[in-house]
């Protein structure tokens, strides 16, 4: 039993979470700059599969991609995990072993949350015990929104356990929230319960990650640093297609968070055509010039 009363949790200033989103989005990344944030953003992102037709063969071909980003550029790092359904976990675990690439499988009857705890406790556990080192959970939005946080707490926690090892990170699907204040209130919540990283979206719905959603995360992220001490790590996920953004939230992340957040081992992009684009603007500070779509594989 929780004794938190998140009823109680902060207010959250709109006008100055949108005030520093608009000041953060005038800024401007010069070229040497631009390249390490562009290879760090590559090496953030959690490349992703997640569909009805996904298919082993799909599975190791993203593998391969998520190691060799692209052959002709040199020192390009892997990123930092793949993510697929608890079925394609020992696939996923046997194509990247030895890169470094982590394996994250998504879990908690997603992507709408709607199953029995005995379920979603037996889906972690597939995804654990063959192999996964993260789990992607999507909470109960149903019944945050009818204010059963006890409920979100709990489960939150069970899973949490399930894992073991494996990290967690927590879906709050910001974009049926409504409100700042309730993506504050499913922040708090979801890291008292134990998340290792809180995640904007499942990538299923519109609108997935924002930047002002993203910032009120991690201004919730620094107020739990600061009273527990504990590091969780945050991803915003789906809608982020394009490397000008991407650069914008890892300027966010450093001023609200600071250095030690700007790995991949605290901050994620769950968005797999960031990393074509990625590619693109590393080609073109390298070579001068732009490679046509059809050079990158879609994944």
């Amino acid at each position: 039993m929780i004794e938190k009363d998140y009823s109680l949790s902060p207010r959250v200033d709109k006008m100055g979470i949108d005030d520093r989103v608009a000041r953060i989005k005038a800024r401007s990344i010069k070229k040497e700059a631009k390249v390490q944030g562009l290879k760090m953003i590559l090496n953030m992102i959690d490349l992703t599969t997640l569909e009805g037709a996904d298919t082993d063969g799909k599975v190791r071909q993203m593998c391969y991609k998520a190691i060799h980003p692209h052959d002709s550029l040199p020192d390009l790092p892997t990123t930092a995990a793949v993510c697929v359904y608890p079925t394609f976990v020992k696939t996923a675990v046997k194509a990247v072993k030895g890169s470094g690439v982590k394996v994250a499988s998504v879990a908690t009857a997603f992507p709408s949350g709607h199953s029995s705890r005995k379920i979603k406790l037996m889906d972690t556990k597939i995804a654990v015990d063959n192999g996964a080192d993260e789990v992607d959970m999507v909470i109960s939005r149903g019944r945050f929104h009818s204010g059963d946080y006890n409920f979100i707490f709990d489960e939150i926690a069970a899973i949490k356990e399930a894992c073991g090892k494996a990290r967690l990170k927590v879906i709050l699907e910001t974009g049926e929230l409504g409100t700042y204040d309730k993506v504050r209130r499913a922040s708090d919540i979801a890291m008292d319960a134990g998340a290792d990283f809180i995640k904007t979206s499942t990538g299923k719905i519109s609108p997935a990650a924002t930047l002002p959603v993203t910032l009120v995360m991690l201004e919730a992220i620094k107020d739990h640093y600061y009273a527990t001490g504990r590091m969780v790590g945050m991803k915003p996920a789906g809608g982020i297609s394009n490397s000008k953004l991407a650069l914008q939230y890892l300027v966010m992340v450093k001023e609200t968070l600071g250095g030690k957040w700007l790995t991949n081992e605290w901050f994620r992009f769950g968005a797999s055509s960031l990393a074509n684009d990625v590619l693109m603007q590393l080609e073109k500070q390298a070579s001068g010039n732009y490679q046509a779509k059809e050079y990158f594989s879609i994944d």
